[in-house]
């Protein structure tokens, strides 16, 4: 008996850690784990910083906080771009937000947060950074209605600056619009500037509209240029509306001693 006792207290201990090793396998592996998951969580708790509810809405306000921020930011450059492009090309004139635009319309009409409270009435201009947006159409209390000059019903009087050369130009429903000169010949090329004409009753001279971009003289009954518009119509966020008094268009038919060789003028 002696021998026993004095066998277990050398043995004893390493047989029971033996055993519990066995045990806790079997454990693990009936449980998949779960009951060792549940000692572990409930030992380490309190030694985890759980934050409370209070904290995680403050942070997820702070995260929606800096996201506005950054998109104003974004909105404050793009707008201050504009009234830089338009305080060196025209008169001042009124800042105004896009706020409506249909997906199936989207190149013909924008609806701006600006109206008749803010001195806006039709026929005033619409710049965009780059060159004419359009005009004004319609006018509310506190929104006006705008006809881009991408609009296939657009047709405004244009000129190329170099030459001089005249014509009228078309929307085609994208960034790119139709000039179609007057001339049987113009003296034309790719990458010329087009600006508003001064015979233009829809726009002030000078206006900034396109670059040519390919030229077709061949084409009946006019000679036709496909001109890439320089204002970002297809993402129009702000717009500059500026005052114009002029009448509706009427674009001028070249007297024949003037141009021998002209085409006949479709009446806008």
């Amino acid at each position: 008996m002696y021998l026993i006792r004095r066998w277990w207290g050398r043995h004893g201990l390493r047989i029971g850690l033996v055993f519990l090793a066995l045990t806790t396998a079997w454990t693990v592996r009936q449980t998949q784990g779960a009951v060792v998951l549940e000692i572990y969580q409930w030992i380490s708790r309190p030694f985890q910083g759980n934050p409370m509810p209070d904290e995680v809405l403050a942070d997820a306000r702070l995260q929606e906080l800096q996201s506005r921020l950054v998109e104003l930011e974004s909105q404050n450059r793009r707008l201050q771009e504009l009234l830089g492009y338009v305080s060196s090309n025209t008169e001042a004139g009124i800042a105004a937000p896009v706020i409506g635009r249909s997906a199936d319309h989207w190149w013909q009409q924008i609806t701006v947060g600006r109206g008749s409270q803010d001195g806006i009435e039709p026929g005033s201009v619409v710049l965009g950074t780059g060159g004419i947006v359009g005009r004004v159409i319609q006018v509310t209390p506190n929104t006006s209605r705008v006809l881009l000059i991408s609009d296939p019903s657009s047709q405004v009087g244009v000129t190329v600056a170099r030459s001089r050369s005249m014509g009228y130009l078309r929307g085609q429903s994208e960034n790119r619009a139709i000039m179609e000169f007057f001339d049987k010949v113009p003296d034309v090329r790719p990458g010329d500037v087009i600006t508003t004409s001064s015979f233009s009753q829809l726009f002030p001279a000078g206006l900034p509209v396109g670059r040519i971009e390919s030229i077709n003289l061949n084409k009946s009954p006019a000679p036709e240029a496909v001109i890439e518009l320089t204002a970002p119509i297809s993402y129009l966020e702000w717009v500059i509306i500026a005052p114009n008094s002029k009448s509706p268009e009427v674009v001028p038919t070249p007297l024949p001693s003037s141009s021998p060789g002209a085409a006949p003028v479709p009446t806008p």
